[in-house]
């Protein structure tokens, strides 16, 4: 690609007391075959010793800006794109990394939709003790409801339908008038791709290859760090006119029950999120079923089912 011919791509890192990750990400957004790009490492919060390595790479197309205090994930990411110079903004977590063609294969991809906004994904690698896999199972297609897509499990393994945040291209000009939501302590990227899948003129995309290499700890059933259900049923409840009802009752169902349940949650507590599936959602069979097994059976069974399942399928491809 000719340098001069392309857009410039702005590449927002977030990063605080993980030099070692952050450096490693740097490097991967850096040594893109894409050459015309800036990276932007945003420090939440004073963090003198990743300020000071992070300097040591010396790059003039890094920009590191070290913020006052910690505002979180989501208003870092906003603080970025502000300062942002060009047209196209990337996002990178810090403990994620990219293949060197990953800006490349998604610009191309981004120049080929007609939609004034496309937001373009890719699928991720999550390297494992036993074996690598490819998420998500399923690829995005375009046109398809986005709640839907990635709230709908078919099992209890995470990772059916992913839009994961180091994954994401899109237009700063979208960004600006979409931010993400500054202070939500969890499920930032949901958020902000349900509500900006309702403006007009946005096309959600994803690239078939493995763009990304993700770090899995921490993601998915284990998803939650916290055993905050309360938080993520307020969350569901007030984007419930972003998403469909068929939606609605699987982020119940795979998000709010088992953080319930990992928080020791009684009957009762099950039985509110069972009515409130039931009342505001719209479960199928393939739901219900998946209801009954997150309630009976905890998160220690749920973990040996899913690596059995994940043997099993390695072997057979073996």
């Amino acid at each position: 690609m000719s340098i001069c011919a392309c857009p410039l791509v702005s590449v927002v890192i977030p990063t605080l007391r993980r030099s070692e990750w952050a450096i490693r990400a740097v490097t991967s957004a850096l040594g893109q075959s894409y050459g015309h790009l800036e990276v932007i490492v945003i420090i939440d919060g004073p963090d003198h010793g990743t300020f000071r390595a992070l300097e040591e790479l010396k790059d003039a197309r890094m920009t590191v800006l070290m913020l006052d205090e910690n505002v979180g994930g989501a208003e870092a990411r906003n603080t970025g794109v502000q300062i942002a110079r060009g047209e196209w903004v990337a996002f990178l977590d810090d403990d994620d990394f990219w293949v060197p063609e990953k800006l490349e294969k998604q610009i191309s991809l981004a120049m080929m939709l007609r939609a004034p906004y496309p937001v373009i994904s890719a699928t991720v690698l999550v390297p494992g003790q036993d074996v690598d896999r490819t998420l998500p199972r399923r690829l995005f297609k375009t046109g398809e409801d986005v709640g839907e897509y990635l709230f709908r499990r078919h099992g209890f393994a995470y990772g059916d339908g992913m839009l994961q945040t180091s994954t994401l291209l899109t237009k700063r000009e979208l960004l600006l008038k979409i931010p993400f939501t500054a202070g939500l302590k969890r499920h930032q990227d949901w958020d902000w791709l349900l509500r900006v899948t309702q403006y007009p003129g946005v096309a959600v995309a994803m690239h078939p290859d493995a763009l990304t290499v993700m770090r899995m700890e921490g993601v998915g059933e284990s998803l939650s760090r916290s055993s905050d259900w309360e938080f993520s049923l307020a969350w569901v409840r007030q984007n419930r006119h972003c998403i469909s009802r068929k939606a609605y009752a699987y982020f119940l169902t795979t998000e709010c029950l088992p953080r319930a349940r990992k928080s020791g949650a009684g009957g009762l507590v099950i039985l509110r999120l069972l009515w409130e599936c039931a009342w505001r959602g719209q479960p199928g069979v393939r739901q219900i079923m998946l209801f009954l097994g997150f309630w009976a059976f905890s998160e220690k069974t749920r973990k040996a089912m899913r690596n059995y399942v994940l043997r099993t399928a390695a072997e057979g491809r073996g």
